[in-house]
This record gives structure tokens, sequence and C-alpha cells, in this order.
């Protein structure tokens, strides 16, 4: 029998199972360090918070008068678009951010400890809802700045915002999971802009579908963007919860089930 070295002897054993609670230990461990890293790092927060104050008046002040005759009525238009493309936008830094800590080494300690794979990934996600909160909070009080008032109430605001923050953790596993199988932070930036701004414009966030050429209303209709885009107009202008909502929590869900293993897989080909 092989003797093992005192060296051997001491290293944690890497594949032992780890357990559902301590998977969600170090999950939140993850996340925890992921705040503290926010919080050493402030410029974290410039995207979430500059894009809605410059990006919502803008939209809004150039588009509205040509589009529905009037900034006003504009906004109950807008203003769910906006949500969804800061989203969007906001949740394509995740990927980022994890392929930055791979190139840096930071994920090498990682691989020495007995930790479940799915906590290095799982936990930054969880902590990046705390950036789409604060974009989602402060486009909407821009927005009723600007004059927005949702005929949903409060009710149908906070369901609005909660599906946007939803739908952004959701949309976060797609760039976690390029950003394990991408060979640089610039270039799974670049990439990413290429799929966001196609996905957003060609939707439904900013015009209605019906002022569209027909080739393109077809797209419009099955893309998930608009989707997400129309749910967050039924609950924050209505108030009611439709089909609409529903094949937007459906899209979320099918997007986790479908990207965390991915993510997972190929952040274990890094080992």
């Amino acid at each position: 029998m092989t003797m093992l070295t005192a060296h051997e002897a001491s290293l944690p054993e890497l594949h032992a199972h780890v357990s559902t609670g301590e998977t969600l230990r170090q999950i939140l461990l993850m996340a925890g360090r992921a705040l503290r890293k926010m919080r050493r790092n402030p410029e974290q927060f410039f995207d979430v918070t500059l894009q809605p104050l410059l990006f919502t008046p803008m939209f809004g002040y150039i588009f509205g008068g040509a589009v529905a005759g009037g900034v006003s009525k504009y906004l109950p238009l807008l203003i769910p678009g906006i949500l969804v493309q800061t989203a969007l936008t906001t949740c394509m830094a995740t990927g980022v951010t994890l392929r930055e800590d791979m190139e840096k080494g930071v994920f090498d300690r990682f691989k020495s400890l007995p930790m479940s794979r799915v906590a290095p990934l799982a936990g930054p996600a969880l902590a990046d809802t705390l950036r789409y909160t604060i974009a989602t909070t402060l486009t909407l009080l821009v927005g009723l700045a600007m004059g927005y008032r949702p005929d949903g109430g409060v009710l149908g605001v906070l369901a609005a915002g909660l599906l946007v923050i939803v739908a952004a953790w959701s949309l976060s596993w797609v760039f976690t999971f390029l950003g394990t199988i991408m060979k640089s932070a610039q270039g799974l930036q670049g990439i990413s802009m290429m799929v966001l701004f196609p996905l957003t414009f060609l939707s439904n966030a900013y015009v209605p579908t019906s002022t569209l050429p027909g080739w393109l209303q077809g797209f419009v209709q099955v893309n998930p963007v608009s989707h997400i885009v129309s749910a967050l107009r039924s609950l924050a202008n209505d108030g009611t919860v439709d089909g609409e909502v529903g094949w937007a929590l459906l899209a979320c869900a099918a997007v986790v089930a479908i990207f965390v293993p991915l993510a997972v897989r190929g952040y274990r080909r890094q080992l």
C-alpha cells in the first residue's frame, strides 16, 4: 500500500459530498464575500445608478412626442422597457466579474477547498440582487419624477419590481455560464453586448409592436424580452396578473434549469 506524505494527508477531500445545508451555508458565505467586495469597490454601482438616471429621461424626452404624443403618455410604455434593459445590462456584469476573478487566480484557492462547486457561482449571483434592486428602484423613482403614474398601485409596482429582480437573477446565469467558458472578460463583454442589444431593441420595450414591419413583428412576438416587458406592463400599469406574467416566470425557470447545470459544468472544467 502506498504511504501518503504528510502534505498529501493534510489535503482536503476535494470530491467529498457536500450536504444541502452546507451548500446553502457556503452560498451565503460567498454572497457575503461578494458584498464586501462591492463595498470596497463602489464603482461596481456606477452602472446601476447612472444608467437609470441617464436612459430614462433621454428616451422619454427624445421619443415621447414621436411615439405617444407626449412624455407622460409615453412613460407607461417606456418605464417597463427601461426596467428590463437595465436588468439585462446589469446582470451581464455578473459574468464579467466572475471571469475577472478567474483571471486573477481567485478561484485557484477555491479548487483546494472541500466546497460545493455551485457555491462560488451562486454566491455572487445572489449578492448581485442588491444591484438589481438599486437599478429597479432608481428607474421607478426617475419615472415617477417625470410623471409616471402606474394604475397598478403600490402592489402592482412592487410585483413588477420583484419580477424584474427575479428575471435579472435568472438571466445572470446565462452570463455566469459564459464567464466559465470564455477566455477573457473583454471577450465576454463584447459577446454579451452583441446579444443584449438585438434582444432589447428588437422587442416591444420602446415602441408598440403594431408600428413595426410585419416581418419584424414575428420576431418581437417570440422574443422573451417582449414577454417580460408585457408582464411588467400588466402588473404595474393595470395591476393584473395575466398570461404574460406566467410566460415570463416560466421563461425564468427554464433559463435557470438550463444554465445553472451548464455553468457548474463549465466551472468544473476549469478545475
